[in-house]
Order: structure tokens, then C-alpha cells, then sequence
């Protein structure tokens, strides 16, 4: 049978490395995207004596031409395409994590966060979607967070990741039927090589011992992408630590992550809570009036 292929784009270190890492270890062919073959290399070196294997494959994803030319490399080379991990992410110049108010960062902030961190992903998916659903399956995963639910590093980036989870939510929509999912995850904090060299026992409140490996994100996605549930779970949020709990899946030294949903004050938005979930009646005035909108009877 053919290996299964996926594709990591932003694969040059933390989550990236580490979902791509796990997928060769569970027989996966993965190709990893960024800017240098050479920043590449030591993910493509994880995977010695894996089942799988690991491909570099240079992309600038501010540019639309480039990611589409990796999609083309990836078909030509194996026929297919079973996974998409949307991944990439780029700091903005002079990013300061935690610290500042929306209207001290300059504007020109939403070219990374909205460009790379949602455009990118947008037209990866596209992509992915025109070989996928001819093929009659695969998943497209995007890498959200918290901070669609709260405040959380700045303004632009809870958009981003908000539009991320309304994204996987409606390509459902579209994708009913076709074989093809998405998700969005909620991953907590991740403990990357570079938090772990600060030599620090928490990072803002949240204990590094019970943190997210970036395998451990990888070993989550590789279960979702054989979970006989995965259809219907098409156009989800997905929390890490919870999906991982449930199906016995831990960090690489056997600790089981901690959820952040009460730390950052509730779950998931998509799929959205119903009126009826709520214990609210509803009533469409627009067809009482006569109109139609569109949308009733789904």
C-alpha cells in the first residue's frame, strides 16, 4: 500500500518539527515547508530509522506561486496528498509576546499575522482541497490556540486564529460529502526547545512539567487522521490535551498535558452552541415576515 502523505508547512522547529517528527515515526511520508533547506535539515533528521520519512522542501508562503508549486511537487512525486498540516506562523518585527497595547504595535503587524499566520493557511488549503477531493479523502488540520476564546498576545493575533476555526468550520461545509475533513486544534503551551533552554518551571502561570510536546501535538493529529469519528467531527475545534486524554496519548516522558479551557475561560466556538442548547426559543422574524434567507431547513 502507498504510504501515507502529509504535508507540515513551517517544519524548520517546534510544533512543526515535532507533528512531522511523530508522523514519520507512525509511517507517515511528510514534507515539511520554510524558507531554507538548511534550517530543514535537522527535521528531515528525526526521522532516521522511522517507518516513515521526512522531505525538505523550500517555500516562501508570502507568496501564493510557491506554495502551490509544493502542492504540484507533492502530487508528482507520490500521486497523493492524505494530510495538510497548516502550521506556518511568523513573528511580526519586534514581536513582544505578552506585552503591548494594540495601538503601540505598528499596523504593519497584519502582513505576518494575517498573511502568513491565515492567508498562507487559506491557500494551502486550496490547494490541498483540489487534490483531496478528487481523491475522495484527506484532512486539513490548521494550528489554532487559545487565544481565538481570550485575549491573548495581541488583537491581531486572537483574529488570526479566530478566523482559523471559523475557516475549518465552513471549508466543512463546502467539503460535505467529499471524504474530506478539517479541523482546528487548540493546542496549550508547547514545550519548544527554545522555552525549555530558558530553564524555567512555569512560563506565565502555566507548569512546563504538564505543557504540550510538539510530538505529542504530532501523535494527536496522527490519531484524528485514523479516528473512525473523523467525519463527523469535520469543521471542529479540537483541544489537544483533551482529544489526547481521552485516547490514551501522552508526552514523550509519559506525562498527560493539562487542558487551559477554564484558564482561559471555556472551549471551543465552532461548532457553535445552539439556541436550543442554551434553553433559548427561536424564532426566524425573516420567514415570518415572509422572506427567505437562505439558510432555512439545514
Amino acid at each position: 500500500m502507498t504510504a501515507r502523505v502529509a504535508l507540515v508547512t513551517g517544519g524548520s522547529r517546534g510544533v512543526g518539527k515535532g507533528v512531522a517528527t511523530a508522523l514519520a515515526a507512525a509511517g507517515w511520508t511528510v514534507y515539511v515547508t520554510g524558507r531554507s533547506a538548511e534550517r530543514l535539515q535537522p527535521t528531515v533528521d528525526t526521522a532516521s530509522g522511522a517507518p516513515g520519512e521526512i522531505r525538505a522542501l523550500e517555500c516562501d508562503h508570502g507568496r501564493d506561486e510557491e506554495i502551490v508549486v509544493v502542492v504540484e511537487k507533492i502530487v508528482a512525486d507520490t500521486g497523493r496528498l492524505d494530510l495538510l498540516v497548516n502550521n506556518v506562523w511568523t513573528n511580526p518585527k519586534g514581536f513582544m509576546g505578552f506585552d503591548g497595547k494594540f495601538w503601540e504595535r505598528p499596523t504593519g503587524d497584519w502582513d505576518a499575522l494575517m498573511g502568513i499566520g491565515l492567508r498562507a493557511h487559506y491557500v494551502a488549503s486550496c490547494e490541498a482541497a483540489k487534490v483531496m477531493v478528487p481523491q475522495g479523502s484527506g484532512l486539513i488540520v490548521n494550528i489554532s490556540s487559545f487565544g481565538s476564546r481570550a485575549p491573548f498576545h495581541t488583537v491581531l493575533y486572537g483574529m488570526s486564529k479566530t478566523a482559523l476555526d471559523k475557516m475549518a468550520s465552513d471549508m466543512a461545509h463546502d467539503l460535505a460529502g467529499t471524504g474530506v475533513s478539517t479541523l482546528s486544534l487548540w493546542l496549550g503551551l508547547i514545550r519548544t526547545e527554545l522555552i525549555l533552554s530558558l530553564g524555567m518551571d512555569d512560563f506565565n502561570g502555566f507548569p512546563l512539567d504538564r505543557a504540550e510536546d510538539p510530538t505529542f501535538v504530532g501523535r494527536v493529529i496522527a490519531a484524528l487522521a485514523e479516528d473512525p469519528e473523523l467525519a463527523s467531527m469535520s469543521g471542529a475545534t479540537v483541544v489537544t490535551a483533551e482529544y489526547g486524554r481521552k485516547h490514551g496519548i501522552r508526552n514523550d516522558d509519559d506525562a498527560v498535558p493539562l487542558s487551559h479551557r477554564g484558564a482561559f475561560g471555556g472551549g471551543p466556538l465552532f461548532p457553535p452552541v445552539t439556541d436550543e442548547q442554551l434553553g433559548l426559543e427561536t424564532v426566524d422574524e425573516v420567514a415570518a415576515a415572509g422572506g427567505h434567507n437562505g439558510f432555512a431547513g439545514e
